[in-house]
């Protein structure tokens, strides 16, 4: 499967789920043709969630001027301003952290439009996500994007405890709409999105959010 059939995903359900689906439904037939009966319950069960972990509904925004959505479902943990010297901006800037828990939806969305530049991977630890320290030490892809007017935000997916797979779909250099699906973390997981400092932020700590849907902030 190519990124673009993941990016312009029609199917309720994200690709990086089918080969778990398949194989629960494998093993719950050959549990239940064995006769295994509480096994088959469990494996059935398990593959529900799965297949509810891994669904992916359609999500529309309406169009605002320099309007930045969420990158990710969840819960938000922190927005704070952060220094230069602390900022992977290179620039002063507004930090705001996004826990997903296993019962969000875990698909991940551009939040304004523009083009990739820089994409980095860095490998690292898998701490719990919604501990301070995960932004640092985790497991993270640094996705830099700018926007048609020039300016810089960057998204950084974290992987988590369990979450030990960061999918991204996009490449440096790719002109990205907002809303438009751009990767997934499998099983729980932490997204971050630091925006310029003069940024219009209308996000609050502890507020659910919905990826391409929910405004958290305006660029000014």
């Amino acid at each position: 499967m190519n990124r673009e059939t993941r990016i312009n995903n029609r199917l309720p359900l994200a690709r990086e789920g089918f080969p778990f689906i398949f194989i629960g439904i494998g093993v719950t037939v050959i549990f239940a043709f064995l006769g295994w009966t509480t096994f088959a319950i469990i494996t059935s069960v398990v593959t529900i969630f799965v297949i509810y972990f891994f669904r992916d509904p359609e999500r529309h925004h309406l169009e605002e001027k320099n309007a930045v959505l969420t990158p990710a479902d969840g819960r938000i943990l922190e927005v704070r301003h952060v220094d230069e010297e602390n900022s992977p901006l290179g620039q002063p800037s507004i930090k705001v952290s996004i826990f997903m828990n296993v019962f969000n939806v875990h698909v991940n969305r551009i939040p304004i439009k523009g083009t990739i530049k820089k994409i980095s991977y860095h490998p690292g630890k898998f701490l719990s996500a919604n501990l301070d320290k995960a932004s640092e030490q985790n497991e993270n892809n640094k996705i830099t994007l700018e926007t048609i007017d020039s300016r810089e935000i960057m998204v950084i997916q974290i992987a988590g405890l369990i979450a030990r797979r960061i999918a991204c779909w996009i490449d440096k250099g790719d002109t990205v709409k907002t809303g438009q699906r751009f990767g997934l973390i499998r099983f729980g997981s932490r997204l971050e999105v630091f925006l310029p400092a003069d940024s219009k932020l209308i996000a609050q700590v502890r507020q659910k959010v919905k990826a391409g849907e929910t405004v958290i902030g305006y660029l000014t």
